[in-house]
C-alpha cells in the first residue's frame, strides 16, 4: 500500500511539474503579446519613443518576429531616425530571411537614405548564412551524409555495386551542401549606424578622440567588442570604435531597455 501511495505521489508531482512547465511559456507568450499590442497602440497614438521602447522590450525578451521589427521600423521612420528603421528591417531579415515584403521595404528605405546595395552587405558570407537558414541547408547536408552512410552499409551487406555508387554520389552531394554552412560560419558580424553623425572614435572610451563621422544607415562589419563599444570598419576603410548605442549589431537581439 505504501509503495502504491508513493507511486501516486510521484505521478502527481510529475503532472504538476509538466503542467507548470507548459504554463510558464504560455504565460510568457501571453505577456509578450500584450506588450506588443500595447506598443502598437502607442505607435498608432503617435507616441513613437514609447512604442519603440515597447518593441525593444519584447525583442530583448526573445519574442522576435518579422512583424515586430516591421512595426519598429515604421515607428522609427515616423520618428525621423531612418538608420534605426533600416536596422529594424535588416534584423527582421535575419529573423525571417524568406519574408519578401521585408526585402522590398529594405530596398525602398536604402534608396531613401542614398545607400548603395553593396553597402548593406559588407561581408558576402553573411548573405550565405541567410541562405543556409532560409533553406535549412545544414539539415539537408546532415541528411545526405547520413543517407550515404546507410547506403554504404547496405552495399557492404548486399555486395551491391549500384548501392555503393549511390552512396558515393550522395556523399558528394552532402559534402557540397555542407560547404555552405561551413563558409557561413566564417561570416563576420555586422552592425548598422542608427544615429545621424555618430562619431568614429580612436579608442573604446568616452574620452576618446573623434577620428571621423559615420553615415546613418551604413552597414559596417564588427571587428571587435569592448564593453559598450564596437570596433568597426566603414565603407571608406576607416577603422575605429563606436558606441554600441550608435551602431547596433545585427547578429543578436537588442539589449533590454534600461530601467
Amino acid at each position: 500500500m505504501g509503495v502504491r501511495r508513493a507511486a501516486a505521489v510521484v505521478r502527481l508531482g510529475a503532472g504538476l511539474l509538466l503542467a507548470t512547465g507548459l504554463a510558464i511559456p504560455a504565460y510568457a507568450a501571453a505577456g509578450a503579446d500584450a506588450a506588443f499590442d500595447d506598443a502598437n497602440a502607442k505607435a498608432r497614438a503617435g507616441d513613437y519613443p514609447k512604442a519603440i521602447a515597447g518593441y525593444q522590450a519584447v525583442a530583448s525578451a526573445g519574442r522576435e518576429s518579422a512583424s515586430l521589427y516591421w512595426n519598429w521600423a515604421q515607428s522609427a521612420a515616423a520618428r525621423g531616425t531612418p538608420g534605426e528603421a533600416l536596422w529594424a528591417l535588416l534584423r527582421a531579415r535575419e529573423v525571417e530571411p524568406a519574408d519578401r515584403a521585408v526585402s522590398r521595404e529594405i530596398d525602398r528605405l536604402r534608396q531613401a537614405v542614398n545607400l548603395d546595395a553593396a553597402e548593406l552587405n559588407p561581408d558576402p558570407l553573411a548573405g550565405t548564412a541567410r541562405v543556409v537558414r532560409h533553406y535549412r541547408i545544414d539539415l539537408v547536408a546532415a541528411a545526405l551524409l547520413a543517407a550515404s552512410v546507410l547506403l554504404h552499409a547496405a552495399a557492404r551487406v548486399r555486395g551491391d555495386d549500384s548501392l555503393r555508387t549511390a552512396a558515393v554520389v550522395v556523399f558528394i552531394l552532402g559534402g557540397i551542401a555542407g560547404a555552405a554552412p561551413l563558409a557561413a560560419a566564417f561570416a563576420r558580424p555586422s552592425a548598422v549606424v542608427v544615429k545621424r553623425g555618430a562619431p568614429l572614435l580612436d579608442s573604446a572610451s568616452p574620452t576618446a578622440e573623434i577620428a571621423g563621422a559615420l553615415r546613418e544607415g551604413e552597414v559596417v562589419p564588427v571587428l571587435a567588442e569592448s564593453g559598450d563599444y564596437l570596433r568597426i570598419e566603414d565603407s571608406s576603410g576607416a577603422r575605429g570604435w563606436a558606441a554600441a548605442l550608435d551602431v547596433r549589431r545585427l547578429d543578436r537581439p537588442p539589449a533590454p531597455v534600461a530601467p
